[in-house]
């Protein structure tokens, strides 16, 4: 099984894409084969950070990725044999197709039936849903923006209008499915005080059944974090970089949260790499903030500076 992606980033999957290169480029600094010459774990673990950003570093890869991850979700318990691996093909179509009846070829796709009752039943085929999401900031989220949003979308065939589906005689432009894929672009209006992961439905705006209705379109609204900052489960976490000598001995920092205000932080003697502050009212749009404390690296010491790291080394510090 491959490694997922997100995992290896150290993201979440509801993560913005500009939070996901964020993470790429400090580890990729951190792991490059130049910073650390003749490390053979360092040179893999580089390896590996290349490979998922190939696969979740554009919105186009990543959309790419978590439909097939989607799929093979959906068919990781078996089921009928098919040419395209494990899973019911009626199954693999019905990811595009959404809900439907028998086609006329006889093949039951499994679609999902929006049925009436009594004796003069009727089968409304209805196309998927496409879940996406949309990235924006936290100013944005707070005052509510419109954006415009590009997708594609399977659409009833220009040709046949979708008459070619099931049908032994197939349409020489959609070689009988009956739709074809097109671009549709948008304009997405997020709501005043929208917060991460809220959801967005736009009706008939995903895939179109050849014999019936479009699907819905379900957009995710992930807020872009900003630098030093992430998302875990809906709450705001910034990291705070602080030095060896204030973990150990205690001290103060002063941090800009997310608001534009400057914090006093009382760091308590024995603070831990890792150990978290909440901080309430200075999170997204008045939320609570989580403040999470790193170690502070150094890049240039002063002689005086290493002359006091060495005397600390030598008294077992």
């Amino acid at each position: 099984m491959s490694v997922d992606p997100y995992r290896n980033l150290g993201v979440s999957k509801d993560a913005s894409d500009a939070e996901i290169k964020r993470a790429y480029r400090k580890l990729a600094r951190q792991y490059h084969p130049d910073r650390n010459p003749k490390d053979a774990a360092a040179e893999e673990r580089f390896k590996s950070i290349q490979s998922a950003y190939e696969k979740i570093g554009t919105a186009e890869a990543r959309s790419n990725y978590d439909q097939q991850s989607r799929m093979e979700e959906m068919f990781q318990d078996g089921g009928r044999r098919s040419p395209f691996g494990r899973g019911d093909i009626g199954d693999i179509f019905s990811q595009f197709m959404g809900s439907g009846r028998r086609s006329r070829s006889g093949f039951d796709f499994n679609f999902d039936r929006q049925q009436q009752t009594g004796r003069n039943r009727t089968e409304t085929p209805k196309g998927a849903n496409i879940e996406a999401g949309l990235d924006i900031s936290l100013d944005q989220a707070i005052s509510g923006t419109e954006v415009k949003f590009s997708h594609r979308r399977m659409k009833k065939c220009s040709k046949c209008n979708g008459r070619s589906f099931g049908s032994p005689s197939r349409c020489s432009l959609c070689n009988g499915a009956g739709v074809q894929t097109k671009g549709s672009t948008l304009t997405v209006r997020v709501p005043e005080g929208a917060e991460h992961g809220h959801l967005l439905r736009l009706k008939g705006m995903g895939h179109e059944h050849p014999e019936g209705d479009s699907g819905d379109l379900l957009i995710t609204v992930r807020l872009d974090a900003e630098a030093g900052r992430r998302w875990e489960d809906g709450r705001l976490v910034q990291e705070v970089a602080i030095p060896y000598s204030t973990l150990a001995i205690g001290g103060k920092v002063r941090i800009m949260t997310p608001t534009g205000k400057r914090v006093e932080i009382e760091i308590p003697e024995g603070t831990k790499i890792g150990d978290r502050r909440r901080l309430k009212g200075h999170g997204h749009d008045g939320g609570p903030l989580d403040v999470e404390f790193t170690l502070s690296e150094p890049q240039n010491l002063t002689k005086s500076q290493r002359d006091a790291l060495e005397s600390l080394r030598d008294l077992g510090m």
